[in-house]
């Protein structure tokens, strides 16, 4: 999973699907290269901007996948399995680089290709494109959970997750707002939570090299904290019921003091409220797990690969170069909030079109769409990735099981529980279907 978007209402289906094959098959001009990506609602614009920079040379068709992300693999690891030549381009959620790299699904970004698509690039993103010390994707966007808060109820954020429950508990004590927002459901958004926790404690869930479950002193910290935080009545009571979109709700109805959620809520949050609470509406990284040290925050994102299968790979891997571009990723960052994975991009004040004066809705720059982009950046200079494994998606299938509701976790049990179940995922054979 990476993070939630802005994007447009897409019909899915078989009816669809199949229509978007039909398009697929007739290229406008030269050789047609089939993306396979997200939903996203001006990502046609680049696609576009790709086509007409390539002349005729390659037409690029973009293929909607289904919108949740469990869908989005399955629909592309059923085509791959069966060896499907007319997929080039693969939208990967940051988690499956290691799985569709060891399938030999993916070709390596080598040469020339590989340096174009890691120039700038922030190390937290970057290295979710790689596997066993090699390039099989390129980082398309990342994405960071921040804290969220109104400085009229706190009127400066918590520096520990300590400090935050106690002053959860004030806020509870004095009738305030008080709930500590967070996404609690048993998915994966539960274990972005807990993996950003464990790398906070200084702990590991996995060895370095993905082969082995550790579970150490700071995954059963991670755990203690998950425990406190649930047991005194200062989360939502929906709290294993909430996704992104509940976890965002919850704060707008004003149910809470603290959400822990991606930046696609300050464009909600500046659509559905009124100017003078945006004006409230703060952020700051993730509070930290012990005191003195700084959060590591779990990252999402999107990267493209090119398919093994493709017939087309060196237009694949141009054509990918392009969509993933400075130019194209600062035009995603503003247009659809999905935040650059190319550091240059955060300090770019220049709106879309240089000519004309920055305009907050028809010309904006990352001044206005990203007034928290210096937090953001902060933030990935030292985030955290999941376990990087083939196996990661019968991982976080148990850790979100295991861990939820978190109310009833015991640490050391528990961590004890989650060694045994993990060891045993980690000797699954094949890929799940």
């Amino acid at each position: 999973m990476g993070s939630p978007r802005r994007r447009g209402v897409a019909v899915l289906g078989a009816g669809v699907f199949a229509a978007g094959l039909l398009t697929a098959c007739s290229s406008q001009s030269g050789t047609t290269i089939n993306l396979y990506y997200a939903p996203e609602d001006t990502f046609q614009t680049v696609v576009d901007n790709c086509n007409a920079q390539a002349a005729g040379r390659y037409h690029i068709v973009y293929n909607k996948l289904q919108r949740g992300a469990d869908d989005q693999r399955q629909q592309m690891v059923r085509r791959l399995a069966a060896g499907d030549s007319g997929m080039d381009i693969l939208g990967l959620d940051v988690t499956w680089v290691p799985e569709f790299a060891e399938a030999g699904w993916v070709e390596e970004w080598t040469g020339a290709d590989k340096s174009a698509a890691t120039e700038g690039v922030l190390p937290g993103p970057l290295e979710t494109a790689e596997w066993n010390g090699k390039l099989y994707a390129a980082t398309k966007n990342t994405n960071v959970q921040l804290l969220w808060y109104d400085d009229r109820i706190t009127p400066s954020p918590p520096a520990t997750w300590s400090d935050m429950i106690s002053e959860a508990e004030q806020l509870k004590a004095q009738g305030k707002p008080h709930n500590i927002l967070f996404t609690g459901a048993q998915y994966e958004g539960l274990v972005v939570v807990y993996n950003t926790l464990v790398e906070s404690a200084g702990g590991h869930i996995l060895s370095d090299d993905g082969k082995s479950v550790v579970m150490d002193a700071g995954a059963v910290q991670a755990l203690q904290v998950l425990k406190d935080v649930t047991s005194n009545g200062i989360t939502d009571p929906s709290l294993t019921n909430s996704k992104e979109d509940e976890t965002r709700q919850a704060f707008e109805r004003g149910n809470g003091a603290f959400e822990l959620n991606w930046p696609f809520v300050y464009a909600s949050y500046a659509k559905e409220k009124s100017a003078d609470d945006l004006a409230h509406f703060k952020w700051a990284t993730y509070p930290a797990v012990n005191a003195g040290t700084a959060a590591k925050t779990t990252i999402g994102g999107y990267d493209l690969a090119v398919s093994a299968y493709s017939p087309h790979k060196p237009e694949a891997f141009e054509a990918a170069l392009c969509l993933r571009n400075k130019e194209n990723q600062k035009f995603s960052a503003v247009k659809d909030g999905v935040p650059p994975s190319i550091e240059s991009i955060y300090s770019d004040t220049t709106p879309l079109d240089p000519g004309k004066p920055v305009d907050a809705k028809n010309n904006p720059s990352m001044d206005t769409a990203y007034p928290m982009r210096d937090t953001i950046l902060a933030a990935l200079k030292d985030a955290a990735v999941r376990p990087l494994t083939p196996a990661y998606q019968s991982l976080s299938t148990v850790i979100s099981k295991v861990l939820s509701p978190p109310s009833k976790i015991d640490p050391q049990s528990t961590a004890d529980e989650l060694r045994s179940r993990l060891s045993d995922a980690l000797q699954s054979k094949g890929v799940i279907p």
